[in-house]
């Protein structure tokens, strides 16, 4: 497909084309063209910005959500841009100011309502976050992100049975995550299913290799407690 090179656009799909092989820095070369090209493009700051986040270089991921956001202030991808970086730095009330203003200009966004509910869990507002979260879900059945964030918001408040619920359906749509898998064997043992928690523990080691010491862990903490219990019946 051949592209003008000396159009804004057609610098900001191929920038995309590397970002999404991981290629941040060829990919900061197009959207500092694009935006060499058309310097009021509120879209090419925010890409610029994403890939300095990527890169973990924080002061000019903001730098460019902020160039954005000045030239377009309803620019949501900028807001959101900013959102994640203080969530990423553990500053969940900022984070939090600007995912809701994210919100306001696009109320109708699954991620957006995911990432703040995120970032409240973070901030200690769990019941706050369960309402976000909960919102992601019905705008979007099928974010995984949410859901999973769902379940371990209820764990913190204790409430495994409901946990269980969007983990089990968690199952069905990312069947191949070994963190939902661990996340499930914790919460059967919560639930006192120790023979559930040894199945799905055990699918999260074969899922998840490069988690083995953490999930073994877990196995072994489960194998104490059944020799527990056997032996407070002897």
């Amino acid at each position: 497909v051949d592209l003008d090179r000396n159009s804004p656009f057609s610098c900001c799909v191929i920038g995309n084309c590397f970002s999404l092989q991981k290629e941040h820095d060829t990919a900061l070369k197009f959207f500092q063209r694009a935006i060499q090209l058309q310097p009021d493009m509120a879209y090419a700051y925010t890409l610029s910005g994403h890939e300095h986040a990527a890169k973990d270089d924080f002061e000019k991921a903001m730098s460019c959500y902020r160039a954005a956001i000045k030239l377009d202030e309803r620019h949501y991808n900028a807001w959101y841009g900013l959102g994640s970086v203080y969530y990423r730095q553990e500053k969940y009330d900022f984070a939090e100011h600007h995912l809701r203003k994210a919100l306001q200009i696009n109320p109708c966004s699954s991620p957006l309502y995911c990432y703040l509910g995120m970032a409240l869990h973070a901030n200690g507002k769990a019941k706050q976050a369960l309402e976000m979260l909960s919102e992601a879900i019905t705008i979007d059945g099928k974010n995984p992100l949410a859901r999973f964030h769902k379940a371990q918001v209820l764990i913190s408040l204790e409430d495994y049975q409901r946990a269980l619920i969007e983990l089990t359906q968690l199952v069905e749509t990312a069947p191949k995550e070994g963190s939902v898998y661990f996340v499930l064997g914790k919460v059967y043992k919560k639930l006192g299913q120790p023979s559930n928690a040894m199945i799905a523990l055990t699918r999260a080691l074969d899922l998840s290799p490069k988690d083995a010491q953490q999930i073994k862990a877990a196995l072994l903490n489960l194998e104490k407690d059944d020799n527990a219990d056997e032996e407070e019946e002897l």
